[in-house]
């Protein structure tokens, strides 16, 4: 008969009211303001809304925090708050103000949701015609609902709508519905970070559409996805859910459930939503490429249980936990008063996340009101759900408490008013008189153990169900016995437990000690009760059956066998027959003795597993002790005497009621872990006895030992066992990490972290078996394979790996990764060092703009470059002021420096004006430089407007006080001289925003949009567009720019808008470029008049928008443009007209080549034409083209009768071919291109078409290009190289031919050939191509005017005579240009010389116009590239883009636009690529300094080979970069493995990039300076320094504590100086502190050398491994000559084993050598532990005591010594001693030693044990 249940008191918190009703009071409405009625409100816990959803272990572990309750507050009309209230001290509410939404139309209903890629919890709000999602942040996105929808209930994976009868109709909604564009919207905007790959214009999208019409229920996966129709499954075939009187009641957002009830059928029904709709989680590039099924991706629901049980819908569903830990759903109809609970299993062996779900059985218990809680076992979870319990208000009246189906307890309101925690709240006094009569009337609110109780009176409080048990241990005993026990067994301990009610009265105390008073009291009660029934046990045993089968050995087989397979899906042993299920067993058996005695037994043997547990973590000791007390009371019951030794040689102070163990018979041993440790070290884990391993850790989904079954299975692993998927060889389970594993140290990291087992957890491990561990950490930390996870870097010490695995900057407090902080420890994670600047690199950023200038006047100037000072350009700089001088040469905004006389005249003011207009020629040209300079440097706010740099063309006077001088510019014809200026501002401003990772905003550039459109506006517009920011516009706001009519705001725009949409064919916007050509405007159209600039802009804009497709159209279309006279203002500009159209034609063919156009015969002999050659081969279709052309345009070709104007055409067309045919190595095209070979020649053909001829001969012939004099001399032809050679000579009369021609072309070859190389070498830096171009640069210089620097005799001399002075100027900017292409981004020091000579030249000094300084300020900007951070690429489009950039004709000034336009000068951002990488040392997060080795892969020029960088550093491109390897002697290794590829480099938030942006995380080795406070490593001797330090004489007490406190401190800034790591410096400082007061030599010694070894070895885990048995043993031979213990237990000698069978293991080769813990102290503490008990004179006495009578000693102190001496020699209890001697004596030789004997049947007692067993027991015989 069961027993009867107890009662216990609810706890009452306060009388319960809304706090949503209190805060809208307090915004100023009172009750009578507002309907009393008109709200609504539910009760949740705060880990519902969590961000994320905390793991199960995590949600259990926060279960013991002070209760909360959260509170969703809904006002019908508007608005619904979102509270939460806290219960404070002594119950007080505390009222929290979280969140306040506002909605604008009336709430129907509203859910917390979580939805897929989503972390965050969503606020769902169904309202009339839209449906809102709430971010925890505040963001929101409200999404039109074009169905009538009833009610919506949260899944797993997103939310479940249920639409109303009428679903199928159409509803007008005031927003406008979602369409396509709206659907693939960035979801960056709204913070959710999501990819939308949903095309809604395919068939597919069409169907799912029309399914949400039809479907009764719809499932929506993301806010930004359309809702997807649900299904049925019914008879294995799919059927579309169309019933729309199936009404959802309930659904889990835990498990895929919903129940429903047909109020057609009268019929409840369970659903499951198909398992195989999960596999859409798959890669979006996969979706598109692979076909896949479309029933994958359906919703399936499937019917797992119906029910006809009611006329009405249940009034309530909910899940909760059977007694077993199976999942029941708990249906309350409130007709039958009855709640109806369906039991369901989950399979998941197939691995889904969920599994197979099936009802198994149902049973009802009579209920009136009923409410989840979670009382019994709060902190137990089964599978993702946590044990609920279920909290019954009968019809009497009547709380009761329920496990499942077995009723706990009874609860009541307090009966003591006083006593309650109403004494510290004010309630009314009618509630004090009626408090004590009043009944429950009803039940609500359940949130954990808390419910709202309605009382008879009308009154509702918060009570709170007191959660039994808060004490860990007790908590953990539960749990054991409910894993471990039978479900009947269980079942009766339940009831024992909860159905006392002398024992409750205990529990109601909140003291833990109280909790395992009253959990002892029930097992001893138990344990009495079976020593009553003993005496009958022979007789009960034997004359029933079910005593014969109790003690058969199949039973014993069984259970053995049902406690190892955990088939059930919960941590529950539960057989299925329904015998095992009801309490009808216990009823039965509860008096019989063989019941007690498997209840007993099997009690035993759980409460074990779970004591052999807590041995394995150190924090727990107390709790052990506590258990090994109860464990030897439920022993000596059932006569287990072998365990009662056990527990009592770890725990001496539990012999006071067991002395005497001599009679015990031979029963089993009892599993020991450490044992199995020691074997495993010193056998190998197949030869381990896996009876030292407790069943109950080998159950499967078991949590109770999960601890000690974690570390198990890492042994096994380590130690060489088998693998069966999840399962070892050596009966545990473990989960394994994804990632390669090559032995098995790296098989056990991934194990550790599959089990979520990291250093945190290593550290609540006994000392000697964390050893192995450690020590595989430590193998696999110099070189871990690529593929492992972040936590497993983490884990082995390597958080450079894991940064740069994750793709994130590190932040303050960690690893921004939850798995990863989880695997760290938390010292580890808060504490960072102190780090003083030592370096440059470290100084505050205001310190270096203050000391960049020594003019205080102009310090706080802002000129655009002030952000460019980081650590990384200090430290890529060094310690020079190189870059403050490349402000200075680039700043615009100052005043600049006018040298004048002091007295000045009228003749001075003209020479003022005259150097002031020189002055303004270079101030215009600074922005190209500073462009290129801050290129992508720097982040602006998004809510801040972008400040431009002023242009300033005025000077000052230093000569008078610094006096103002502006430039006057009446005097001079020029036309807005500063607009183009400001153009080219405006592009140098936006062009140093960093690309925005998706961020950059249309809203942003909007708001930055001026008042009046002005040219810097229209410059920030390009520079957005060759960024690629444009993207974000749309094409409304473009033709919202386009109607200001603004001619330069309209060509940034179109320039802008192709650049950013470069390649992609967009139409709109070539409709948008088209518009803007003119010739290709219909006959009929109007004739626009658009300015020649804009015409150019928007070919341009073509040609870049069509990148590559060689569109045929589009081909003949500019192939037409470039001979084709411009319509616009300005005929002077057609050149420039021509030169666009030809630079289009070859981006839209770029490096097709033959292969770009079907009739590409013709096409080239129209190019060619364009160019002037002689040769044509396909006349007629050329002369009936050009006759077509002359019909459709109307606007004539470039002729004069039938010839081209060849000096309009060709430019453009050289470029145009050079383009198409480049690197395509044809002979034909280079033949073509000739260049004049004769005198003759030279007369038709300009100079400067001949450098371009020879730019695009090499384009087309890339690969013979050589950074070579020789190959620049084989560029010019023979007549021209010696007519040139022997007329510097003068070997020749200049009379016979034009001279002047013939230089003329020779320096215009050479400089063409120059430009090549760049091209060629942009961005390598290669050594030989710059020496090549500098000496040809100086060599220029010296022909104009002699300098100090000479260079080889690579030219002939005398030029200037024969060549014009501008020509020489022109080819020695190009020169310049070419060399700052070659070194771009180095800041090359001499090139930077170079260039700075160049900048200062004055008028006398060479000529000073516009477009020289502005090839000066590009040069010097591309040599320092986005300050250091960028270079050039030698991509087909790079190349293209750097040619138009360099195009050989530089303007005359400002506003010359004539031969090229300015804004293509900017196209070189095309070209550019973030190539910098810079190390930064991963535990302080600062930039530093690393030796890296480049390796570049084999190409056709040269061999694989590899060079050494010092970072930052610049790295090769992309399809030569083969790995990047981490080098030296100071950082942890590391290599980049790349495969190379003809691609550009990895653009800024990339998740492939291997660099995370350019950054490259590192960890430094402990014991090494970094290379900025060491640069040569002469202070990396650790121990010479250690020794100079903590060796001091050992002179008197007085003289070494001053010398040692002098030393401590040195000790602590050592410490802090070789190592980063918290904990080193953390034990210096303590060392510090503790070595001033005392005078222990030996201690400090060790401190010290430890210290050494931990930071010689970087093995600070090592610290608490020496320190720990240090002191140990230490204070245990202290303590012994004193007679004090410091400790009562031998554990710590178990844990001194298993180190020393680690040692062994390392000797014999069973783990990987090396071992981490010096083996000469591990054996010191052996001997010192032997020494200690050689010298105690009472242990041979106790020790004949025991083995000779089992009899311990009386003395607490005598036992515990003989328990250390009995655990570290292993010797057996008496009875298996006395065993081993019965079976030797007879074989007994006389006078021959029996220890071979002893040592075969005891073979784990040491050698010494034996020796004293053989004295003791056998005596020498005469």
């Amino acid at each position: 008969m069961a027993p009867p249940i107890g009662s216990r008191q609810l706890t009452v918190l306060r009388e319960f009211r809304p706090h949503g009703l209190a805060a809208e009071e307090a915004d100023g409405g009172g009750p009578e303001a507002r309907p009393l009625q008109d709200y609504d409100y539910f009760l949740f816990d705060p880990s519902l809304a969590a961000s994320p959803r905390p793991a199960p272990e995590d949600e259990a572990a926060s279960s013991s925090r002070a209760d909360g309750d959260h509170e969703l507050f809904i006002r019908g009309n508007q608005s619904f708050l979102c509270l939460s209230c806290l219960v404070g001290l002594y119950g007080v509410p505390v009222l929290e103000f979280t969140k306040r939404y506002t909605s604008p139309n009336t709430v129907i209903m509203a859910c917390w949701c979580r939805m897929e890629a989503i972390r965050d919890a969503l606020l769902c709000v169904l309202q009339v015609d839209t449906l809102s999602m709430y971010n925890v942040t505040g963001e929101v996105v409200s999404i039109p609902l074009p169905y009538a929808v009833s009610s919506i209930w949260p899944l797993p994976f997103g939310l479940l709508l249920q639409k109303s009868a009428d679903g199928g109709r159409m509803v007008s909604s005031s927003i406008p519905l979602l369409n396509a564009r709206d659907l693939n919207r960035p979801n960056k905007e709204f913070g959710l970070n999501y990819n939308v790959s949903c095309q809604s214009h395919t068939p597919e999208a069409v169907s799912k559409s029309d399914g949400a019409i039809i479907s009764s229920h719809l499932i929506w996966k993301h806010p930004l996805e359309e809702p997807q129709a649900t299904y049925f499954e019914e008879r294995s075939r799919l059927s579309m859910m169309k019933d729309f009187d199936e009404k959802t009641i309930w659904t889990s957002d835990i498990l895929p459930l919903m129940a429903s009830y047909h109020k057609g059928k009268f019929q409840h029904s369970v659903w499951q939503v198909d398992g195989a709709t999960y596999q859409e989680a798959m890669d979006d590039n996969a979706m598109l490429s692979i076909p896949c099924d479309r029933s994958l991706h359906k919703f399936a629901f499937r019917k797992i249980w119906q029910g006809k049980c009611s006329q009405s819908a249940a009034s309530k569903v909910f899940l909760a936990t059977d007694i077993d830990g199976v999942p029941i759903i708990s249906f309350l109809l409130h007709e039958q008063k009855t709640l109806l609970a369906v039991r369901i299993q989950v399979d998941d062996s197939n691995g889904e996340t969920f599994g197979d779900i099936k009802p198994h059985m149902s049973w009802n218990i009579p209920a009136f009101a009923a409410a989840p809680v979670v009382v019994t076992r709060p902190r137990a979870r089964v599978g993702a759900l946590p044990f609920t319990d279920i909290l019954v208000l009968t019809h009497e009246n009547d709380l009761l408490l329920y496990s499942g189906k077995q009723c706990l307890c009874s609860y009541s309101l307090p009966t003591e008013f006083g006593k309650g925690i109403f004494s510290n709240y004010e309630l009314n006094s009618e509630v004090t008189d009626l408090y004590s009569n009043v009944k429950i009337t009803s039940i609500a609110d359940a949130v954990e153990g808390r419910v709202n109780v309605t009382c008879s009176n009308g009154l509702m409080l918060r009570c709170s169900l007191c959660k039994n048990p808060s004490s860990s241990l007790v908590s953990d005993c539960i749990t054991a016995m409910a894993e471990g026990l039978q479900c009947s067994f269980y079942s009766h301990f339940v009831s024992l437990l909860w159905g006392d009610n002398d024992a409750a009265s205990l529990c109601s105390s909140s003291h833990v000690d109280s909790e395992w008073e009253f959990f002892s009291y029930e097992v001893s009660k138990a344990c009495a009760k079976y020593e009553q029934t003993s005496s009958t046990k022979s007789s009960t045993s034997s004359s029933t059956a079910w005593g014969f089968l109790i003690n058969s050995k199949y039973h014993a087989q069984y259970c053995k066998q049902s406690s190892i397979l955990g088939t059930s899906f919960l941590p529950m042993s539960y057989s299925t027959n329904s015998t095992g299920f009801h309490s009808s067993l216990q009823d039965e058996h509860s008096s019989d003795a063989a019941f007690y005695i498997c209840f007993m037994k099997e009690t035993l043997d759980t409460l074990h597993a779970l004591y052999e547990n807590l041995k394995l973590n150190v924090l727990r000791k107390q709790d052990l002790g506590s258990l090994a007390s109860l464990l030897c009371r439920v022993a000596s019951s059932l006569g287990e005497n072998s365990y009662v030794d056990y527990y009592c040689r770890d725990f001496p102070h539990n012999l006071v009621e067991f002395r005497s163990l001599a009679s015990a018979a031979a029963l089993k041993t009892p599993p020991c872990l450490f044992r199995w440790f020691e074997n495993c070290l010193n056998h190998g884990c197949h030869l381990s006895n896996l009876d030292d391993i407790p069943a109950l850790m080998c159950k499967q989904k078991g949590s109770a030992v999960s601890w000690g079954r974690k570390v198990v299975s890492f042994y096994s692993l380590l130690l060489g066992a088998e693998r069966k998927g999840r399962n070892l060889s050596s009966g545990v389970y473990c989960e394994v990490a994804s990632g390669s594993a090559r032995n098995t140290d790296e098989l056990t990291v991934l194990a550790m972290v599959g089990e979520n087992f990291g250093r945190q957890q290593l550290d609540l491990l006994p000392i000697g078996v964390s050893l192995a561990l450690h020590h595989a950490l430590d193998k696999c930390r110099e070189s871990p394979p690529d593929d492992w996870p972040a936590p497993a870097y983490v884990l082995v010490g390597r958080e450079d790996l894991a940064t740069a695995k994750m793709g994130s900057l590190r932040k303050e407090n960690g690893l921004n990764n939850d798995s990863s902080t989880s695997i760290s420890v938390p010292y580890m994670l808060h504490l960072q060092p102190v780090t003083v600047p030592t370096t440059a690199s470290d100084a505050p950023t205001s310190e270096v703009l203050n000391s960049e200038d020594t003019d205080a006047v102009y310090r706080s100037v802002e000129d655009g470059m002030e952000h460019i000072f980081t650590s990384t350009t200090q430290l890529r700089y060094g310690r020079d002021l190189r870059l403050n001088e490349v402000r200075r040469l680039l700043c615009s905004a100052r005043l600049v420096a006018v040298q004048t006389s002091t007295n000045p005249t009228a003749s001075d003011q003209d020479l003022q004006q005259q150097q002031l207009w020189n002055f303004a020629q270079r101030t215009t040209a600074l922005p190209f430089g500073r462009g290129a300079f801050t290129l992508a440097t720097t982040y602006t706010l998004l809510t801040e407007a972008l400040v431009f740099p002023k242009i300033i063309l005025a000077g000052r006077l230093p000569a008078q006080q610094n006096a103002t001088v502006n430039l006057d510019l009446s005097t001079r014809s020029v036309s807005e001289f500063n607009s183009w200026a400001e153009f080219h501002n405006g592009v140098a401003a936006g062009l140093r925003l960093a690309p925005f990772q998706e961020k950059m905003l249309r809203t942003w550039i909007q708001y930055n949009r001026p008042s009046e459109p002005n040219f810097t506006h229209a410059g920030l517009l390009l520079a957005f567009g060759l960024h690629e920011h444009l993207r974000v516009l749309t094409m409304t706001d473009a033709y919202r720019y386009l109607s200001q009519e603004h001619d330069i705001t309209t060509l940034g725009l179109l320039l802008g808008l192709a650049a950013s949409h470069r390649g992609t064919l967009h139409p709109a916007i070539s409709k948008m470029l088209y518009f803007h050509v003119p010739s290709r405007h219909p006959s009929s159209t109007p004739e626009l008049e658009l300015p020649t600039l804009l015409q150019s802009a928007a070919v341009m804009g073509i040609g870049l928008l069509y990148e590559g497709s060689a569109h045929a159209l589009t081909m003949k279309i500019l192939l037409g443009e470039i001979g084709r006279r411009s319509g616009g203002d300005n005929v002077l500009e057609r050149e420039g007209y021509a030169v666009a159209a030809g630079s289009a034609l070859g981006f839209v063919a770029l490096g097709r080549g033959s292969d770009a156009f079907g009739f590409m015969d013709t096409f080239l002999d129209r190019l060619f034409e364009y160019i002037g050659s002689k040769e044509v081969y396909h006349e007629i279709f050329l002369n009936a083209t050009i006759a077509a052309d002359d019909q459709s345009g109307n606007t004539g070709q470039m002729m004069d009768g039938t010839q081209i104007n060849v000096d309009v055409t060709a430019p453009g067309a050289v470029i145009a071919l050079a383009l198409i045919f480049m690197k395509a190595e044809s002979e034909e095209i280079a033949a073509r291109l000739s260049i004049p070979n004769t005198h003759f020649d030279l007369q038709y053909v300009r100079p400067d078409f001949v450098m371009l001829r020879v730019i695009a001969r090499n384009i087309v012939m890339w690969s013979r290009i050589e950074p070579s004099i020789d190959w620049i001399g084989s560029q010019v032809p023979e007549p021209i190289k010696s007519g040139v050679v022997n007329m510097s000579e003068g070997a020749i009369d200049c009379d016979e031919f034009d001279a002047e021609a013939l230089f003329q072309a020779y320096v215009n070859i050479v400089t063409g050939a120059c430009i090549a190389i760049g091209l060629k070498y942009a961005g390598s830096r290669n050594g030989d191509a710059q020496e090549l171009l500098y000496n040809y640069t100086v060599h220029f210089l010296n022909e104009i005017k002699q300098v100090s620097v000479r260079s080889p005799s690579i030219l002939p001399k005398g030029l200037l005579q024969y060549v014009d002075r501008g020509t020489l100027e022109l080819c020695l900017h190009l020169i310049v240009l070419s060399l700052s292409l070659v070194m771009a981004g180095s800041g090359h020091l001499q090139t930077f010389r170079l260039l700075r000579h160049l900048r200062g030249r004055s008028s006398a000094e060479g000529q000073v116009n516009y477009g020289l300084q502005m090839a000066v300020s590009l040069a010097v900007g591309f040599l320092f590239l986005g300050g250091g951070t960028h270079t050039f690429s030698t991509s087909n489009s790079a190349i293209a883009a750097l040619l138009i950039t360099l195009y050989p004709r530089l303007p005359t000034g400002p506003n010359d636009n004539r031969c090229h336009l300015q804004a293509f000068r900017h196209l070189y951002v095309i070209a550019t690529e973030p190539r910098r990488v810079q190390t930064v040392d991963v535990d302080t997060g600062l930039p530093v300094y690393c030796p890296l080795e480049v390796t570049v892969a084999e190409t056709e020029y040269y061999d694989e080979t590899y060079y050494c960088e010092v970072t930052p550093c610049l790295l090769p491109e992309r399809s030569v970069l083969k790995n990047v390897r981490v080098c030296g002697p100071r950082y942890w290794p590391q290599v980049i493995k790349l495969k190379p590829e003809d691609k550009p480099w990895w653009r800024s938030g990339d998740k492939t990039d291997p660099f995370n942006g350019g950054v490259l995380y590192i960890k430094r080795k402990v014991g090494s300076c970094s290379y900025s406070d060491d640069p040569i490593g002469c202070q990396s001797l650790l121990s010479r320094a250690m020794h100079e330090v903590c060796d001091t004489p050992s002179t008197s007490c007085g003289t070494q504590l001053n010398r040692s406190s002098l030393s401590s401190s040195r000790v602590d800034q050592l410490v802090s100086t070789f190592s980063a790591n918290p904990s080193l410096i953390a034990f210096a400082k303590l060392c510090c502190e503790s070595w001033k007061g005392r005078c222990n030599d030996n201690f400090q010694e060790f401190c010290s050398q430890v210290l050494y070894e931990c930071m010689s070895k970087d093995r600070p885990a090592l610290l608490q491994v020496y320190i720990s048995f240090y002191t140990i043993i230490e204070s245990m031979w202290e303590h012994l000559k004193i007679g004090h213990f410091p400790f009562f237990d031998s554990l710590f000698l178990s844990s001194l084993k298993v180190a020393l069978a680690y040692n062994g293991a390392l000797v014999d080769g069973r783990i990987s050598s090396g071992g981490i813990v010096q083996s000469t102290f591990l054996e010191s503490l052996t001997k010192r532990v032997d020494n200690i008990f050689a010298e105690l004179p009472k242990l041979k006495a106790s020790f004949v005591s025991y083995l000779g009578t089992g009899k311990w000693p009386d003395a607490q102190n005598d036992a515990v010594l003989l328990s250390w001496y009995l655990q570290w020699y292993s010797i057996p209890p008496p009875h298996v001693v006395a065993s081993a001697v019965e079976k030797i004596k007879p074989r007994a030789p006389g006078g021959v030693s029996m220890l071979p004997l002893l040592r075969l049947l005891l073979p784990t007692t040491h050698l010494v044990g034996l020796m004293e067993i053989e004295k003791l027991q056998m005596p020498a015989r005469p």
